[in-house]
């Protein structure tokens, strides 16, 4: 079975003037159905970064991105963003929901953007309100969630589409380390459930156990934590 996620050699550099800075240095990473993997390095390493150019944000200087079996090389705009919206699933540090839609129609908007017809849309928002345990908040604005309630939501809008990869920037760092751990074991469950891949770029060390493996972003690299 092919990657989900296949990124071989990519480098990135920014150029200001005489100035050149190599953020990402011939990176590599596979990422497999079912899989969570977790991206850490400090601050200034280039996860975010990484994080743009996996999830078709950001066109890379060298290398190549595929996702499942699709290569972003020479894409174009409107393809790039038509892949982001069918293939590609983002959960944020902030849960980002939108203030004047309740839970329900945040998730009906996702699929309406993707073309997805009314009654299957209907069907799909509340099975995955139902594994996040949102049926009864359904009917909530955001300002009503408390933020492991903001994150969930978001979880449930990021796999609406059923993208092939979910990519999560530090879905823990506003929460408490109880509700951290239930977003990620959420995050975990549904990767598996789906038949998907995910990455997640962290600080929180108390997550790890519930990856499937750890990767340290380190002089534009990944290296595996063994």
């Amino acid at each position: 079975m092919k990657p989900l996620l296949q990124i071989n050699e990519v480098t990135h550099t920014f150029h200001d003037g005489d100035f050149e800075l190599t953020v990402l240095n011939k990176l590599s990473l596979q990422v497999n159905v079912g899989e969570l993997v977790a991206v850490m390095g400090p601050s200034g390493s280039g996860k975010s970064t990484f994080l743009s150019i996996a999830g078709a944000l950001l066109t890379p200087t060298g290398g190549e991105v595929t996702i499942a079996g699709v290569s972003l090389s020479g894409m174009k705009a409107q393809m790039l963003a038509e892949l982001r919206l069918k293939r590609i699933g983002f959960i944020f540090q902030s849960a980002n929901l939108v203030p004047y839609l309740k839970v329900k129609e945040q998730l009906l908007l996702v699929a309406k953007l993707a073309g997805m017809d009314a009654a299957t849309a209907a069907k799909r928002a509340a099975e995955l309100l139902e594994r996040m345990g949102l049926t009864h908040r359904q009917q909530y604005y955001p300002d009503k969630l408390s933020g492991g309630e903001k994150q969930r939501v978001a979880i449930a809008r990021a796999w609406m589409n059923s993208p092939s990869v979910l990519f999560a920037d530090e879905p823990t760092a506003s929460l408490d380390a109880m509700r951290g751990q239930d977003v990620v074991r959420m995050i975990a469950e549904e990767v598996k459930a789906e038949g998907k891949a995910a990455v997640m770029v962290t600080h929180d060390e108390r997550v790890l156990p519930l990856c499937d493996r750890v990767m340290h972003l380190k002089d534009g690299a990944l290296i595996e934590d063994r």
